[in-house]
């Protein structure tokens, strides 16, 4: 068996979002969300931590290139979501758009795009108190 290492990256982006769902009376969301269900909605400076594992390239020592690894998420997660309201975005349609749900959506965004090794974990911080860790199904 083959010894696997994992690389964590931080990237960040500024964003806003309403915590709200068509699924429940105005009284019921704002009882469950409180402030977060404010209708004009309010911003997080969030913090994606992307995990890949694999084993080390015995040639570079790395397991992912890490520099083509930077330019996926900047365009495919960083790009589209920087100075933008969640809450429009197509993939959150019929979503609440919590910190689990975007950690789910980063995963599938990134998980068929990696260049080499495995996507392990994607972790959202949105708050000093408040982290998402999500680990889907890995590509096949």
């Amino acid at each position: 068996m083959t010894a696997l290492t994992s690389i964590t990256r931080t990237y960040t982006f500024c964003a806003a979002h309403r915590l709200h769902t068509d699924q429940l009376p105005d009284d019921v969301n704002q009882h469950i969300f409180g402030k977060c269900n404010n209708p004009n909605g309010h911003g997080h400076n969030y913090t994606v931590q992307v995990t890949i594992q694999g084993a080390l390239n015995v040639t570079t020592g790395l397991v992912t290139d890490v520099e083509t690894l930077d330019q996926i998420v900047h365009e495919h997660v960083v790009a589209r979501f920087d100075h933008q309201h969640l809450n429009f975005d197509q993939a959150f349609q019929g979503l609440t758009t919590t910190g689990e749900n975007l950690a789910r959506l980063i995963w599938e965004l990134l998980v068929d795009r990696i260049p080499s090794g495995q996507l392990e974990n994607i972790r959202v911080v949105e708050t000093r108190d408040n982290f998402f860790d999500y680990v889907g199904d890995p590509k096949p």
